[in-house]
C-alpha cells in the first residue's frame, strides 16, 4: 500500500507517491476482521458490555474533552447537554435502584400477612397446600409450610 504525503513536512523533491486505494482482497479481509470482532464477546482479552452505563458515559465525555482542539473546543451548548444526559442518566439509575428495594419490601410485607393462613404453592404441576408457620423478610422472602421453605412468589392462593 501506497501513501502520497501531503501536508507541511513534505517535500516534493523527495516524496513518494503512495496509493491510498485497497485492494478487493484487503477490503475483504477487513470486512471479516471487523465482522468477526463485531460478532464476538471478546475484544483485546476484555468483555465487551451491549449497554452503555455512567462509568461508560463519564471516559466518553473525559477522552472527548482531553482530545478536543484547542481551535474549536467544545461548544457550552454540547457540553450542557451531554452533562444533562449524564445527570437523567444517574437519576434513572437510581430510581431504578429504589423501585428494586421497594419491590422487594412489598414482597416482604405481603409475605408476611400469610404467617399463619393455609397457602397453595405452585411448583411445576406439583401444588403443595399447608400453613404457613415461618416467614423469613429480605428481597426474595420464603415462607415455611410443613417443615420445608419455599419461595413466595410460588404462592398461588392464599386461604383463612
Amino acid at each position: 500500500m501506497q501513501i502520497e504525503r501531503t501536508g507541511i513536512n513534505a517535500n516534493p523533491a523527495t516524496s513518494l507517491p503512495l496509493n491510498t486505494k485497497m485492494s478487493e482482497q484487503e477490503r475483504a479481509a477487513v470486512e471479516e476482521q471487523v465482522n468477526l470482532t463485531n460478532k464476538s464477546n471478546e475484544v483485546g482479552g476484555r468483555k465487551v458490555k451491549q449497554q452503555m452505563d455512567k462509568d461508560d458515559f463519564l471516559t466518553l465525555l473525559v477522552t472527548q474533552l482531553k482530545n478536543q482542539d484547542p481551535s474549536a473546543p467544545l461548544e457550552d451548548k454540547q457540553f450542557i447537554a451531554q452533562m444533562a444526559q449524564f445527570s437523567q442518566l444517574e437519576q434513572m439509575n437510581n430510581m431504578g435502584a429504589q423501585f428494586t428495594k421497594m419491590a422487594g419490601m412489598l414482597s416482604s410485607g405481603q409475605a408476611m400477612n400469610t404467617l399463619g393462613r393455609n397457602v397453595e404453592i405452585t411448583q411445576g404441576e406439583k401444588i403443595i397446600t399447608g400453613k404457613v408457620t415461618q416467614v423469613s423478610s429480605g428481597q426474595f422472602p420464603q415462607i415455611l409450610v410443613n417443615g420445608s421453605y419455599y419461595d413466595f412468589k410460588d404462592v398461588s392462593a392464599v386461604k383463612e
